[in-house]
């Protein structure tokens, strides 16, 4: 057997190629491939033997050290989520304030213009002379009229009418009631819409005490004019075929001018300030 096996490689090297033919493989007289897959063997032996021999040269921790680093990583984490938290919040905070700062400004600019939002037509523009020309043959279209105030606003705000019925190209006259109560001046920005929303495009104001500031002084009383038709193109519509009822409602809020002179409307908390400064201070009598 013995010389058997170097006989039997020699034979086996001479109908191999020679580019597969190591040197290694000749000075051990084995198969290439058994020793390919032996050298691999050996090298992942020693690798594993040289990763176990570093790991034990480390220095282990103790269970007190371990719990440590794990309460650590714990508070670490616990504060990166509280900083998030916070900072989201404040995110949040700075955006809603600036919508409501510029919400009335962006009504009058964008929706007054296109009746965006239920938001009557308000461009002059649009008021051509073929406008006005009321649509006989079309049913009457009732408009009604409602009327709101913000929680900040003390004002007692009504409309003096009901309803009023009218045809798509006829103009009408409308009137709510403003009355300030208090003892001092208040300016008030009214905001309006039209319900239901798809007939705002139609619904055009020539007229409204809600196109700039009103000022109320204390105790004041006033009658305040809506002038407006709807546009004859409302018959055209498919999608108004079935609209007879259109609800005209105005909210009004409480405004001031800035440091800036821009004018703004005020919030909860100006509001209550204000409260404050006007509200009347009571001397407490000295105990004698």
């Amino acid at each position: 057997m013995s010389l058997y096996r170097p006989l039997s490689s020699l034979l086996f090297k001479a109908a191999t190629p020679r580019p597969l033919v190591s040197s290694f493989s000749l000075v051990r007289g084995v198969c290439p491939v058994r020793n390919f897959s032996f050298s691999n063997r050996l090298l992942a032996t020693e690798s594993k033997q040289a990763a176990n021999a570093s790991a034990g040269s480390r220095p282990r921790l103790t269970k007190e050290e371990y719990a440590q680093l794990v309460e650590q990583a714990r508070i670490d984490r616990q504060r990166k989520g509280v900083q998030t938290s916070w900072y989201y919040s404040a995110s949040v905070v700075v955006v809603f304030l600036t919508l409501s700062f510029a919400a009335v400004p962006f009504y009058r600019i964008v929706c007054q213009q296109s009746g965006f939002m239920g938001a009557p037509v308000s461009d002059s523009s649009k008021f051509t002379p073929d406008k006005l020309i009321p649509v006989d043959h079309h049913k009457r279209i009732r408009v009604s009229f409602s009327s709101n105030t913000s929680t900040s606003m003390p004002w007692k705000f009504t409309p003096q009418q009901r309803e009023v019925k009218v045809l798509p190209g006829e103009t009408a006259l409308a009137f709510y009631k403003a009355k300030n109560p208090t003892d001092h001046d208040i300016i008030g920005m009214a905001t309006y819409s039209v319900v239901p929303e798809k007939a705002a495009p139609y619904f055009s104001k020539i007229q409204c005490f809600c196109f700039e500031e009103q000022r109320l002084a204390a105790g004041e009383e006033v009658d305040m004019p809506v002038f407006f038709f709807i546009d004859p193109d409302f018959v055209n519509d498919p999608l108004m075929r079935n609209v007879d009822d259109i609800i005209l409602n105005y909210t009004f809020f409480r405004a001031r001018y800035d440091d800036d002179g821009v004018l703004k409307p005020v919030t909860g908390a100006d509001a209550l300030d204000l409260q404050l400064q006007r509200a009347p201070v009571k001397s407490i009598p000295a105990v004698e």
